[in-house]
């Protein structure tokens, strides 16, 4: 077995650039400009080079938002997410309203039927009580789902005799 040496810092180490520091989290996934230049400032960048840097790499076609944008999607999609949840996370990111509204309406996703598959798998069988329904509705709401979509599934639910 090696024993591993502690380096003095500085010491041969190859200074890292903003640059390169960007392209490594690219390597490992997508980031939006502003979380790229969150981290490269927390990492302790200067705004002049941390703005180069994340220019240069759109430059380059490395870093792209929309990219992002869409694989974000795809992602939280996969996840179960609503909506409203992934709106909020896009703009957050930095992402424009016009770009999250294209986005949302061109997506191959039936939000109603994935918010009913989201409740049955989390709670299985209806539940007549309206105590459950309110629990239920608000986890729905939670992950991000229309309150309209919501109101219905919730009260699809309950076992009404007078419905008929």
């Amino acid at each position: 077995m090696r024993s591993k040496k502690k380096r003095e810092p500085g010491a041969g180490a190859p200074t890292r650039t903003a640059y390169d520091k960007a392209l490594g989290l690219l390597a490992r996934r997508e980031h939006s400009r502003r979380e790229l230049q969150q981290k490269l400032g927390r990492g302790g960048f200067s705004r002049d080079e941390t703005a180069t840097a994340v220019e240069r790499l759109g430059d380059h076609g490395y870093q792209d938002d929309s990219r992002f944008a869409e694989s974000l999607l795809r992602s939280r999609v996969g996840q179960g997410y609503g909506p409203a949840r992934i709106r909020a996370e896009l703009r957050s990111q930095g992402i424009p309203d016009a770009t999250v509204r294209s986005l949302l309406e061109s997506a191959d996703v039936d939000w109603d039927d994935m918010a009913a598959s989201q409740l049955r798998r989390r709670y299985g069988s209806p539940s007549a009580d309206p105590a459950e329904r309110q629990k239920r509705a608000q986890f729905l709401l939670r992950r991000g789902f229309a309150a309209a979509t919501v109101r219905v599934l919730t009260h699809a639910e309950a076992e009404d005799p007078d419905d008929d």
